[in-house]
C-alpha cells in the first residue's frame, strides 16, 4: 500500500510559478512510477508529467505542459515535486499525485487507470 499526500497548491497570477511536493510513505518498493495527473472543472482527468523514481530517462510530459513544467524526485525523503512555471489560466485544477509498481521496469502511458495509488489531490488556480 502505498500513501500519498500532496502540498503546495495555492493561486497565483499568469506567469507565476509554483512547486507542488507529495509525500510517499508505506511501502517497500525499490522504485516506483510516479506522477502527476490533474482535473479541471467539466474536464476530464488528464496526465500532466510522470517518471520513474530510479530512471531519469523515463520522464513523460505533456504537450501542454513540457517546457514549462518539470517532474523531480528526492529519494532521501520519498517525495515527489512538480516544478510549474509559466503558469497559464488554463492550468488551473485539482493536481493529483499518482504511484504504481513499474511493470518489468517500466512505467506506463499516463491513462488514468494505469495508476493505481492517488493522493487526495491539491488545488491550483491561475489568474489572468
Amino acid at each position: 500500500q502505498v500513501q500519498l499526500v500532496e502540498a503546495g497548491g495555492g493561486s497565483v497570477q499568469a506567469g507565476g510559478s509554483l512547486r507542488l511536493s507529495c509525500a510517499a510513505s508505506g511501502y517497500t518498493y525499490s522504485s516506483l512510477c510516479m506522477g502527476w495527473f490533474r482535473q479541471a472543472p467539466g474536464k476530464e482527468r488528464e496526465g500532466v508529467a510522470s517518471m520513474h523514481t530510479s530512471s531519469s530517462s523515463q520522464e513523460d510530459y505533456a504537450d501542454s505542459v513540457r517546457g514549462r513544467f518539470t517532474i523531480s524526485h528526492d529519494n532521501a525523503n520519498n517525495t515527489l515535486y512538480l516544478q510549474m512555471n509559466s503558469l497559464k489560466p488554463e492550468d488551473t485544477a485539482i493536481y493529483y499525485c499518482v504511484a504504481r509498481r513499474p511493470t518489468a521496469g517500466l512505467c506506463p502511458v499516463m491513462y488514468p487507470k494505469n495508476f493505481n495509488y492517488w493522493g487526495q489531490g491539491t488545488q491550483v488556480t491561475v489568474s489572468s
